[in-house]
């Protein structure tokens, strides 16, 4: 039969949609890109914005329109975080959380009796780490691996600790053996990815630590690059930086997970850090690595974020100088403390805030991405788009492409090249 996936949300999701994808493959199922092809839809929820709940619904009436009769399985955060929302989908056949490794068997036993099946197991502490790696597939030039899974933080904005549960970790053979076998496959660059990456290790009686996975990461043979997804700032160390910095493979790019540059608002979110703490965590992290950039996310329009807080924000954009920001205007969340919190903004105020971050954001970009021309960088190359361009990217993720017509593919390919110039939001650069 023939599967359809929709993947919604994080990396951490589209993993685990990859992992669903071999396990059904080896069991015979064969994956299509056209919903109309399809026998079978498999839906991998986010649930961290509103408006996730809401393209979740569009997606699941364009599936019934485009496959009527296909079987709709629905997985993942939203269904966990809000079990009887998602038993109320009448669309839906099979309904799971984010525990997925039963649905291979559901979607059997589906077949076999052509009933409805629920399937939502609440999450416990001291629960172990899913058994889950994902096999070389050369379907893309980075791979990510998920090490961790669950948050403890609790944030008054954020559903993920209930859709999620609490910290656990994969442990480290477990990623040296799924790394050596994506090296083998001919993978380049490694991508550490988890729900909150910094907890590593913390569920583990032994003292180990992000540093430890990165170290493993980086002994695989054949791994040229390994890459950090988003951490929380509060949790890294002096010490996790200084052998963090020994590690010649890891890519010195951080997104370190800002959310507001006013102390106040911070509070209110029920982050574990201020601005002065996160300004010094930059500042260590530029001195210890050459290149280093620092990309972020920001969430405008905070319950009770006044005026004068997002003008705090946009002056402390300006210091820190990110390299990038993600952008996005606060959503009431359904089930977090900050839904009942008073001092909602409206939206109109809420996008006008945004607008206004993002010309900032946008103006410190450009100015960093024109410092690089002249620069000689090592790019690792992608997939060609067909147009004549090779594009890859640095090992600080700065995107560069160059001019090649008639050339063969440098897909998984590493090259030195000068910058040449600006091109939007990529570099323009020449072959040494």
């Amino acid at each position: 039969m023939r599967i359809y996936y929709c993947t919604f949300g994080c990396k951490v999701n589209q993993y685990e949609t990859e992992n669903l994808r071999q396990k059904l493959a080896a069991d015979g199922f064969e994956s299509v890109d056209a919903m109309s092809d399809a026998d079978i839809f498999i839906i991998n929820t986010c649930t961290v914005t509103a408006q996730s709940d809401k393209k979740l619904m569009q997606t699941l009436r364009r599936m019934k329109k485009e496959a009527p009769q296909a079987i709709t399985v629905l997985t993942g955060c939203f269904s966990q975080a809000f079990p009887e929302r998602a038993r109320a989908l009448e669309e839906c056949d099979i309904v799971t959380g984010t525990s997925k490794e039963r649905i291979p068997q559901l979607i059997k036993e589906f077949l076999e009796n052509r009933s409805r099946l629920f399937s939502i197991e609440k999450h416990s502490r001291g629960e172990s780490f899913a058994p889950m790696k994902n096999k070389p597939s050369g379907a893309k030039t980075r791979a990510f691996v998920k090490i961790q899974d669950g948050c403890d933080q609790y944030c008054t904005y954020c559903i993920i600790p209930y859709a999620r549960g609490h910290i656990r970790s994969k442990p480290l053979g477990d990623i040296t053996e799924e790394i050596n076998a994506l090296a083998q496959g001919g993978y380049k660059e490694v991508v550490l990815t988890g729900i909150n990456l910094c907890c590593y290790g913390k569920d583990f009686d032994e003292d180990i630590r992000l540093a430890d996975a990165v170290e493993a990461a980086c002994s695989a043979e054949g791994i040229e690059r390994v890459r950090l997804s988003s951490m929380e700032p509060e949790m890294i160390s002096d010490e996790d930086i200084g052998r963090l910095k020994m590690q010649e493979k890891l890519c010195p790019q951080f997104h370190l997970s800002l959310q507001s540059g006013c102390d106040s608002t911070l509070k209110r979110m029920n982050r574990k850090y201020t601005c002065e703490e996160y300004e010094r965590l930059c500042a260590k992290l530029r001195a210890a690595f050459e290149d280093c950039v620092i990309t972020t996310d920001i969430m405008v329009g905070f319950a009770g974020e006044t005026q004068e807080d997002f003008e705090q924000t946009l002056k402390f954009v300006e210091k820190i100088g990110f390299e990038k920001v993600h952008i996005f205007p606060y959503s009431v969340r359904e089930g977090t403390a900050a839904a009942k919190f008073g001092g909602q903004i409206d939206r109109a105020e809420k996008l006008r805030r945004c607008e206004r971050l993002e010309q900032v954001c946008s103006g410190i970009r450009k100015c960093w991405l024109d410092s690089l021309c002249g620069k000689t960088v090592s790019v690792l190359f992608e997939k060609e788009k067909g147009d004549g361009w090779h594009r890859g990217y640095t090992k600080n993720y700065t995107p560069v492409k160059v001019r090649a017509d008639g050339e063969s593919s440098w897909r998984w390919q590493t090259k030195n090249v000068r910058i040449t110039g600006v091109d939007g939001d990529s570099c323009t650069a020449e072959i040494i």
